[in-house]
């Protein structure tokens, strides 16, 4: 599956992109292969691991966002993302991360959606204001926030 924006295609996750992710040398964290082993065992993870953010222009993978899970009884899921770090500050997150949100709402089920940010990461807690997420408690380390729908 493939969520389209202005700049971006979102792609899901799965073995066809493993000669892509190869091909670019993308390694951006653990998350893609950890989740392309969970698919083998259960096809139902698909949409709530790691989708890829790749560029229109030139077809680079330049990021990859996604759930930390399946929605748990109350319906909230945990959403996380991650851009190399040249494609920071360019309004690439905001726009992958938006365009996944929009996805999320359209699901059966879905009632909140949650983050987290280090306190010191403005870029990540600019990126969860603009998409109307709401800081809803604060540790010595992290900032938690969600969006209710």
């Amino acid at each position: 599956m493939k969520i389209e924006t202005e700049r971006l295609i979102i792609s899901t996750c799965t073995e066809d992109v493993i000669p892509m992710l190869n091909e670019q040398q993308y390694e951006n964290g653990p998350q893609v292969a950890n989740h392309l082993k969970q698919l083998a065992e259960d096809p139902a993870v698909l949409y709530w691991g790691p989708w890829l953010a790749i560029l229109k222009a030139g077809d680079k993978i330049i990021g990859d966002l996604g759930f930390k899970g399946a929605p748990d009884d109350k319906g909230a899921v945990e959403i996380g993302y991650g851009l190399l770090e040249e494609y920071w500050s360019k309004g690439y997150a905001t726009e992958a991360v938006k365009a996944l949100v929009d996805w999320a709402w359209k699901q059966d089920g879905i009632h909140k959606i949650k983050a987290e940010t280090l306190v010191d990461n403005q870029e990540s807690i600019r990126v969860l204001e603009k998409i109307g997420m709401k800081k809803v408690a604060e540790s010595e380390e992290m900032v938690y926030w969600e969006i209710t729908g």
